[in-house]
């Protein structure tokens, strides 16, 4: 639009400078002067339509720029949400597990020491804090049940909501602790996967990457069948 509007701009001057030629006649000094205040004007516009152009050709890449980082961002927000997602309903699914073993095993236990439905009852109401969000609340009441009942069945996974509870309340050393004393002292327990994937958070927000990187490892290597195996691989292609 713009070189059409300067083309008949121009043919217009020069039909306007033909003009003054015919009205001037042979004075050719001011028809001379005419057609250089003309040329100058005709360059200021072409200079002006130039000028245009450039600023026009760098906005469309300003605007295909903040649309590629725009793309960026909205995969991440997706992929985070995901993310998300899949560890509360993965989390949903091993509290169930967890609590239907610790029931059975509880029942089963056949042994004298403490009213093993006073235990129980201690276990479930700091399980519960952990359930409600009151996350310091539930780390105390935990480590209250494993000093109360040293012997208790209910051990590895008393440790083990210690370590998530105390996750949540940003006391990180304690939540490595707990996770390193299920892996330690229970080697052989079905808790020890997801007490690994735990591990490796505590490591991460520790600032410990390359021994949490070794967490995930081990986590795939010894336990590739578990669901912190598949939590573990995708941590290590992220």
């Amino acid at each position: 639009m713009l070189r059409g509007l300067s083309t008949a701009l121009l043919f217009t001057i020069l039909s306007v400078s033909s003009a003054q030629a015919q009205v001037f006649g042979s004075d050719s000094r001011q028809v001379n002067s005419l057609r250089e205040e003309m040329n100058a004007r005709f360059n200021t516009i072409s200079r002006a339509h130039f000028d245009l152009l450039n600023q026009n050709a760098a906005l469309k890449e300003e605007v295909a720029r903040l649309r590629g980082q725009l793309e960026v961002l909205t995969h991440e927000m997706e992929s985070l949400r995901t993310r998300q997602h899949d560890f509360y309903v993965d989390l949903d699914g091993r509290v169930l597990k967890l609590e239907t073993a610790s029931k059975e095993s509880a029942a089963a236990q056949q042994r004298s020491g403490p009213d093993p439905a006073v235990e129980a009852s201690s276990y479930e109401a700091a399980l519960q804090l952990l359930k409600d969000g009151k996350h310091a609340e539930a780390l105390s009441a935990f480590r209250a049940f494993i000093t109360d009942y040293p012997a208790s069945g209910f051990l590895p996974n008393a440790h083990f909501w210690a370590g998530n509870a105390a996750l949540q309340a940003k006391e990180v050393a304690a939540a490595r602790a707990m996770f390193d004393t299920i892996v330690t002292t229970w080697p052989d327990n079905d808790i020890v996967p997801d007490a690994l994937l735990g591990l490796a958070n505590s490591q991460l927000l520790l600032g410990e990457r390359r021994a949490a990187q070794d967490t995930l490892g081990r986590i795939i290597a010894q336990h590739p069948d578990s669901s912190a195996a598949q939590v573990a691989r995708q941590r290590v292609q992220q």
